[in-house]
């Protein structure tokens, strides 16, 4: 069976475990503070916060720009639940957007209608690896967070995202872009909403009683991290070799395939297709065949009792699959994913 997603490791990840280990210091010490200043300087931002995940990179975010009780956070609905759960750990009423079948990504034209007087923030997931529409939704002016779980390392208009939103947060999950395990970080050009999120990242030596947590990396999580960013490079180029390969493969079939957008890179985090009729058609038939192909969203959030209307991401949902593609995927693998996927998206 080949994956549909598998984390790229090799040696040098596992020298950098070892030599956090040997150093007796596990926890968060020096290994967590280079990872931020690198990645920081990465983003081109001055202050980076390394966290346990990144559902708590969203949750400490929405936090910092004061989120709670009575305020409600725009979110696209077609976009995994760790976005829903954060906004409900904060108190906040989530509002759920519609989105563009072109990319993926948030709708600006839906966004009067989710607007309201207690609108608070809006989160930003750049879907796919595809950079979201950022400007035109900047336009609205509401307090912006960027999700850059699925694109760090992708550009808007030359910049790296995560610099364009009051705050950003990546996920360091073990299948994307980079890993540390489990892990995440968030971004601001604010040294006032760093400090707000530094001092809710931890509760020791707190005289307060403001609500403190413990989502603090490791410095094995970090050591890990360091080493995965110097090879992020290499990966996004791996992702666009093979997404190069299976458009070859599949342009003749009447899909939708990922197209270029004019100043918005896309990394390749997913190769999402969407397909005539609905998936569920294709996906045992890739399975019987060897392949793990997935839907890549497990269903839209606004389905799970909202008043909120999002009827693209519904038939996306219904019309959209998703191959395998990551840096660890040989060549050999991504020819047998292309064959197989021609034939089966061709009947």
């Amino acid at each position: 069976m080949i994956s549909h997603s598998r984390p790229s490791l090799d040696d040098r990840e596992v020298q950098a475990a070892d030599s956090v280990i040997r150093s007796g210091q596990l926890a968060s010490g020096s290994e967590v503070a280079a990872f931020e200043r690198e990645t920081a300087a990465f983003v081109g931002v001055p202050h980076a916060i390394a966290v346990s995940s990144g559902t708590a990179a969203l949750h400490l975010a929405l936090l910092a720009l004061g989120a709670g009780s009575g305020d409600e956070v725009i979110l696209p609905s077609y976009v995994c639940a760790a976005l829903l759960y954060a906004v409900r750990q904060t108190g906040a009423e989530p509002r759920f957007a519609d989105i563009r079948k072109e990319d993926f990504n948030l709708d600006p034209d839906d966004l009067p209608r989710k607007i309201t007087k207690c609108t608070k923030a809006l989160l930003l997931p750049h879907m796919f690896g595809m950079a979201a529409d950022i400007r035109e939704i900047c336009d609205f002016g509401i307090p912006l967070i960027e999700d850059c779980a699925m694109a760090f390392g992708a550009h808007y208009e030359g910049k790296p995202l995560g610099g364009f939103g009051l705050l950003s947060v990546a996920s360091f999950y073990a299948t994307k872009m980079l890993t540390t395990g489990e892990g995440g970080m968030i971004f601001t050009r604010s040294g006032d909403l760093a400090e707000k999120v530094r001092n809710l990242r931890e509760y020791d030596h707190k005289e307060d009683s403001v609500v403190h947590y413990n989502c603090k990396m490791t410095d094995m999580a970090a050591a890990i991290g360091r080493v995965q960013l110097k090879k992020l490079g290499g990966f996004i180029a791996a992702r666009k070799r093979l997404a190069g390969l299976y458009e070859q493969a599949l342009s003749h079939l009447p899909l939708c395939l990922p197209l270029p957008i004019p100043d918005r890179e896309h990394i390749f985090y997913r190769y999402a297709v969407r397909t005539p009729k609905p998936v569920q058609d294709y996906l045992t038939d890739f399975e019987r065949r060897g392949l793990d192909v997935v839907r890549p969203v497990f269903r839209p959030l606004h389905t799970r009792g909202s008043a909120d209307l999002c009827p693209v991401a519904e038939d996306v949902f219904h019309h959209t699959l998703s191959l395998p593609i990551y840096p660890a995927l040989s060549e050999e693998e991504a020819r047998s994913v292309a064959q197989v996927g021609s034939e089966v998206l061709g009947q």
